[in-house]
């Protein structure tokens, strides 16, 4: 294969997280400018697992590469780049280091609460998770396990940092509605019902 068949592009997002500047524009931004033989390389301070399921579903495979602990590599192929593919083999099985996971990324809910609503006959349970001081990916990894415990129909209540946009993307790709509510102290409250 020669060099010429494909791009490889690089993004180091580090610095961005490291000055707690959400890189998802960038990121999505250099994606759309890709043609799809070109090879995406991205630099991240933990494997970007809620990019992982955005990016599979517009067309792209992955491999993560732990460099140390504070740097993964990541490198997506589109699935219309076969020249690469051929030569790259993807395990797109995910691989949870237990020993990596901290106490603050289980996904048990701090309260758990049961209303009634003027519109509902049974109770609704309300799961509240408070992911402030968390760093990525922790916050939305903990709401994914909280909304999947959940039924349909019922609520989770987030408290983040910032207004989490990897996860309102994931929350529209699994048919959740949401409302979000920006602080005066820049943090941002979401109300998630599971759709």
């Amino acid at each position: 294969m020669s060099s010429t068949d494909y791009r490889i592009i690089e993004l180091d997002v580090r610095p961005h997280l490291s000055k707690k500047i959400e890189p998802f524009q960038l990121i999505m931004s250099t994606v759309k400018g890709l043609d799809p033989m070109d090879v995406f390389v991205l630099h991240t301070p933990f494997k970007p697992t809620p990019l992982l399921g955005i990016l599979k579903m517009r067309g792209y495979s992955h491999t993560s590469e732990r460099i140390n602990a504070e740097h993964w590599c990541t490198t997506f192929v589109h699935r219309k780049n076969k020249t690469w593919s051929k030569d790259v083999t993807f395990n797109n099985a995910e691989v949870l280091n237990l020993e990596e996971a901290s106490s603050g990324c289980t996904g048990e809910p701090e309260s758990t609460k049961f209303t009634y609503s003027s519109d509902e006959t049974t109770l609704s349970p309300t799961i509240t998770l408070d992911n402030r001081g968390l760093e990525p990916p922790q916050p939305m990894m903990r709401t994914l396990a909280a909304l999947k415990r959940c039924e349909p129909g019922q609520m989770v209540l987030i408290h983040n940092d910032r207004v989490p946009v990897f996860l309102m993307e994931e929350l529209n790709n699994l048919g959740c509605s949401y409302t979000v509510e920006d602080q005066v102290d820049g943090t941002a409250k979401l109300r998630i019902v599971k759709g």
